[in-house]
Order: C-alpha cells, then structure tokens, then sequence
C-alpha cells in the first residue's frame, strides 16, 4: 500500500510537470516535489528564480473553524504542506522584500507553482516586518535627562523607563509596533497633536484605567510625547533602520498550523496540552484555554476534528464579585470608547481563570477564583492550621479549581494564598506549586486531597525566610524593614511571579521583584516538614540585565528568565564560589551565577548595543518535545510574531507569519506519539494579546491556537 502511495506521488509529479513551465528549464528536474494524496506541494519562483526562505499560506474556512498551515521554502524555492485536512484552500506567498501574492486555490493531493511578488518600495516591503522592526523605532530618553534634569519623574531612572514601555509595563499586556499601533486610527477623532491622540487612545476601552494610571500617574504622562514622536515619524514615511533575513537553516523546517477559537470580543492568556513532567498526557487530545479577565468560558480546541466546544467556569458562591474595576487590569468603567466596541463592555468575569496545567491522570487544575476576597477563617490569625499559625492571611484572589475532561465535572479547593501560574512538583503527593501569593509561596498536596476531598488539610503556604543567621534551620526572623540580626533569619518581602520545581532536589523557584523591588530568583528549600522547615535564597539579577518576568527550570536545576533588558538570562546555582547562607547570603552573592543571551532583533537607539524584544515568559522544553533536544529554553518573542529557542548558542526564531501581530504569554510541549517521528510531537500555544482585533484581520478577528512543528528538512511528509 505504501508503496502504491508513493508511485501515486511520482506519477502525479510527472504528470504535472507543466506546471512548472516559468521555472528555467535546467532547474525543472530537480524541483519537482513529491507529495501524497493530503499534501500540497510546489515551487516558488520570483524575476531571479527560485525564492528561497518565504512562506507559503495555506488557508480553508471549509472546516468546523478557521484553520491555516503555513511552510517555508527550501533553498531551491520548494514548498510542501503536510498532512492537511481534506478541503479547499487558498494558498499565498509571503516573506522578506515581497509583497503578498495573489490568492490560489488548491486541495491536497495537487501540485501548484506559485510566483512570487517582489516589494516595489521598501516602504511596502516593511509592511511585513515584524513588530519590533518598527517598535525599535521608538526613542528613549537619554541617561542625562533623568534624575531630576527634565519634566521625568526624579525617582524615575532609564531602566524603569525601558521596563514600562516593553514587558514589565505596555507589552506585557500587548504587541506594540504592529500595524494597528504604530498607526493612529481615524475612529479616535480629530486632535491638534498626535500627543492628544495618544492620551485619548491610552483612554481607550475597559483597560484604559490601567494605561492611564501608568503612563499619566506614574510617568507624569511624558510617554505619550515620545510615542507621538514615534507615530509621526512613520506617518512622515520614516522606516525601520534594519531589515529582517529569511528563515535560515532549521527555521526553513518549522511548520506552523493555527486555528481559530474563543470570539472575536475575548482574549485569551494561555492555554494548555499536556502535563510537563509527562508530555505524552493527553495525546492527541483537546487544548484549555484560559481566559482571565475577558470571560467565564474556557475555550476547548480538537486538533482532531477541528472543532471548538466551550465550558463555563462557575463560580462556587452567587455574591463572588466581577473581577474588575482597582487592582484590575479590566477595569468596570469605561474612560473614553473604544474605536472598536464603543463604550460596550467587553469584558465580563467571575472565575478570572489565568493559566491551567495538567496532571498525569489528564485533569486540568486552573488558577481561578472560587469565591469572594475575604478569607475563611481557618485561614486567618488564631486558627490552628499550621500555614496560619505561622503566617496567616486576611484575604486572597484567585484560588485553585480542577475541570476533568472526562466527565466535565470542576472542582473547587479554596485556597488562602492567592494563584497566579501553577506547576506541579516532582515529589511522590504531586504538590501543586503556586505563585501569586504575595507574600507567601502556596501549595497543594494533590493526592491527599484526591484521598480525602479535604482542601484545607491538604494545602500549605510559607513565607520566604533567609537563613541569614547561618545554622541551617529556620528560626525566629527579622521582618523586611527590620535590620539584618546575627542571631536571627530574615523574612523577604514580595513573592513568587513565575513559579518552576526543580527535578533535581525539590527545590522550588520563582521569578521575583517583577514590578517593584530588586528583581531576581528566589530558591525555596521545603524542609522535611514544610512550613515549618521552608528556607529560602535570594539571586539578584546583575548588570546588563533588568526587568525579570517569567521563568522556567531545567532538568540540570538551571533556571531561565526573560528579562527586559532583551535578554534570556540563566542562573545556576552550582557556581556560586561563596556561601548560600548567612549575613552575606542576601541576594548579591553569587553574580558569577549569571549568563546572559541576547534575543534576536533590532534594538533601541541611543543605548548601546541592545534588543528591543519584550519576552514575557520563558519555558523550557525539558523533554524534547519541539524536536531541537532536551532541556532548550524557549521564551515567547512578543516583539517578533511567534517564539524563540536558544540552541547551542544560537537564537533559532519560530515565527507565525500569518496573521500578522501574533504575540503569545506562555505555551508547552506535548509528544503525541513518541514513535511517529517529528509528526508525533510539537509546541502549543495561544495568543495571549489583549486586544486580537488590533493584529492583521482587524476588527471581527479571533484568539488562535497555533502548533509548532519541526521537520528534519523543509520538504518532509
């Protein structure tokens, strides 16, 4: 059969060589693709020849939801799409100094040439540039300007003015620099200056709030001249100062295939596949969405059978308030109207689900509110649960819920400590470790509560506590604005923002620091008999890097970090030359610790040598799943379209070029099949942007799922 199959392939080949006929006649024997009864298949050719390193856009709206599959060609200019589903599809050229050809339509199991259409100005060829191509445009303030010299806040330095105009401030919520941002739309209205235009913009819709607070509160609105300047500039015909390369070497084997779920008024955060101590869970099985605060309902996507269903996330008590309005990123009133959706509401939620993660027996636990903010009382101050007789706590926002794809049945366990990302440990109760606390690191023995149902016998929290006093043990501690005391151990303000258990010893680690204080790595050591025994070390995060966000460990103990000075950082532990504990162990004792990777793409100007990427989160692939080895750390590329693996030394971008302006907050890995080959494994991942209907498409588009896959040449079935 097999066989039968690939001598259908060939004949098909020959039989539509006259395809090619635009391709120069030496070149026609060695280009003719051989495809199956689900491929497409091709070449590409421009005025020289072959194009190589452009994608290729196959798109169907014949199934249940929007699906694409894009490719990029080989040095000869060849493309194939595997495996696609049977339908009609409209293909498309695009890349680097082309403008987008003109739409074919094609099935699987066809041959189609298509030609190339080179840009006929720069100034178009741009169009398609990622983001951060134009974001890098944008000026900073010069090191001489802050301090007190100039209408910049004095207690404002250069390094919180670049954390809040890339992912500690603006792009950690969105993509900035695509077109829809670096344009101003007419729908705002008419202004005397494009300084207007972006207060009123910034004023824009349920997070206008927020923006405003930021921008106009704590940089005393000085922004809003800088990225007016920036506008107009482009509107004057100014363009990016560097140019992309195409696909180069392993990306020219990455296949990309999105699908289109949740609506075109939602967004989502995150989404998750499979469990990432053991990524062969839920194979070939539905994707969770996690939408925080745009709705209750949790996106559910079938790769299978490209089809969409939704669940509800309930809450569990009628009076737990909508989760906007201060200390919201959503806010419950509208400063000025939307040029999209006016003064409508978009965004309307109770269970503010932020991220989700699966466990080995395939049920997907959330970090979601359950109830009202004000906690029970075997929570707070006399209560003798042994968390609260150490630390207790008044109040929380998110807890933990748990959705059983199997029977669709969710769970409630009421935490004190609030949740923001979740990850489970590698012990034998399968401790779900949190972050979000605050204060605190919380956690859940999820056997136990399998075991009992009991939510309050099975959590725990600590505070973090430095073993400043050196004896190995935790005893009475100094507070955080208290003085160091030789005879007692310190307590750290802040929490957990990334949260990552070590495979190596148990040890937990967070990000810290993310939006004030000093950022850096905290390491938490449970002790035998947590809280009580829970000791903590502080890394602080040195020079050239600032701004940490998320981070993520390897199956060596190394932690990884994405950071705003453009930078994946690494720390490892093991070499640290001084001692990890006592009254010199407080977070900057170990800068040899420390490396630093540069993320790809242009930078700022006026600062030294730098990038402008914003990666908001980093992952790393422990087990292979991508197909590029174990244990790559990866982060979102929030600037630059799609991800980015670091790889023997080298930044390999992963990039979804279709639909422009995709910017994702977190993904994972799952290995389908650990037999089929680069088939049988991939990333998954979502759009995290707040605001889907700002990237190409427009208003009307729609959150999308995307998978990652990478073949071992750009050719293969």
């Amino acid at each position: 059969m097999a066989r039968r199959r690939k001598l259908r392939s060939i004949f098909a080949a020959i039989g539509t060589l006259g395809c090619v006929a635009a391709v120069p006649g030496p070149l026609r024997a060695q280009n003719v693709v051989a495809i199956d009864a689900d491929d497409i298949g091709g070449v590409v050719t421009g005025p020289h020849g072959p194009e190589a390193g452009v994608w290729v856009i196959a798109e169907t709206t014949d199934l249940p939801t929007k699906f694409a599959r894009t490719v990029v060609t080989d040095d000869q200019g060849r493309y194939l799409v595997p495996d696609l589903p049977k339908a009609s599809y409209t293909i498309w050229v695009r890349g680097y100094g082309l403008v987008d050809s003109a739409p074919r339509t094609s099935e699987p199991g066809r041959l189609l040439d298509l030609q190339a259409v080179p840009a006929p100005s720069d100034k178009e060829a741009a169009q398609y540039y990622p983001a951060i191509y134009w974001y890098a445009m944008l000026k900073i303030p010069e090191t001489s300007q802050f301090g007190g010299t100039s209408d910049i806040p004095e207690t404002i330095t250069q390094i919180d003015w670049l954390k809040q105009v890339k992912n500690v401030g603006c792009i950690g919520c969105h993509q900035l620099g695509q077109h829809s941002t670096r344009t101003i739309p007419k729908q705002l209205g008419e202004f005397s200056s494009s300084e207007e235009a972006w207060i009123r913009r910034v004023s824009s819709g349920q997070s206008g709030e927020s923006m405003v607070n930021q921008l106009a509160g704590r940089l005393s609105g000085v922004p809003f001249r800088y990225y007016a300047d920036w506008t107009d500039r482009i509107a004057k015909g100014e363009l990016p100062h560097s140019k992309p390369k195409r696909p180069e070497g392993v990306e020219r084997n990455i296949v990309v295939t999105t699908w289109e779920w949740l609506n075109e008024k939602k967004y989502l955060h995150d989404l998750i596949s499979s469990d990432r101590r053991h990524p062969t869970v839920n194979a070939y099985g539905p994707l969770f969405g996690s939408a925080e605060y745009s709705t209750d309902v949790i996106p559910i996507l079938d790769p299978k059978t490209h089809t969409v269903s939704e669940f509800v996330a309930p809450v569990r008590d009628p009076d737990t308030p909508e989760a906007l309005g201060p200390g919201h990123a959503a806010s419950d009133k509208v400063l000025a109207p939307s040029p999209y959706w006016g003064e409508e509401k978009i965004w309307d939620t109770k269970a503010n689900n932020h991220n989700g993660m699966f466990d080995r027996q395939g049920r997907v636990w959330f970090a979601a509110t359950v109830r009202g903010p004000n906690n029970p009382d075997f929570c707070k101050r006399g209560s003798d649960h042994p968390s609260a007789k150490l630390f207790p706590l008044e109040g929380t926002n998110r807890s933990i819920t748990r959705l059983d794809p199997k029977t669709m049945q969710y769970t409630f366990i009421d935490t004190c400590f609030g949740t923001h990302h979740l990850q489970f440990g590698y012990d034998a109760n399968d401790t779900l470790w949190t972050s979000g606390g605050g204060p605190v690191v919380g956690w859940v023995n999820t056997k136990l509560f399998d075991e009992t149902g009991n939510a309050v016998k099975a959590q725990g929290w600590t505070a973090l506590v430095l073993d400043t006093n050196g004896n190995g043990q935790r005893d009475e501690y100094a507070e955080p604005d208290q003085p160091l005391d030789p005879a007692k151990d310190k307590r750290i303000s802040g929490g957990f923002y990334a949260v990552s258990p070590s495979p190596v010893d148990g040890s937990i680690w967070g990000s810290a620091g993310v939006f004030s204080g000093t950022p850096a790595v905290v390491r938490l050591d449970p002790g035998p008999n947590p809280p009580q025994t829970a000791l903590a070390e502080i890394y602080h995060l040195p020079r050239p890097g600032f701004g940490i966000r998320g981070a993520d460990i390897d199956r060596q103990g190394v932690v990884w970090a994405s950071l705003s000075s453009g930078h994946l950082a690494s720390f490892d532990r093991r070499k640290c030359k001084g001692p990890l504990n006592g009254l010199q162990a407080t977070g900057d004792h170990c800068p040899e610790g420390w490396s630093f990777h540069q993320y790809p793409g242009p930078g700022f100007q006026g600062i030294g040598e730098n990038s402008a990427e914003s990666s908001y989160y980093t992952w790393v692939d422990q087990h292979n799943t991508f197909g590029l080895g174990e244990d790559v750390p990866m982060s979102t590329a929030n600037l630059m379209d799609g991800l980015v693996a670091l790889k023997d030394g080298r930044m390999i971008s992963l990039r979804v070029p279709y639909p422009l302006g995709f910017y994702a907050k977190g993904f994972d890995g799952r290995i389908d099949d650990p037999h089929a080959g680069w088939k049988g494994r991939g990333l998954w991942t979502t759009s995290g942007d707040r605001t889907p209907w700002l990237r190409e498409g427009g208003k009307g588009s729609r959150p999308i799922a995307v998978h990652f896959q990478l073949r071992p040449d750009p050719l293969a079935k």
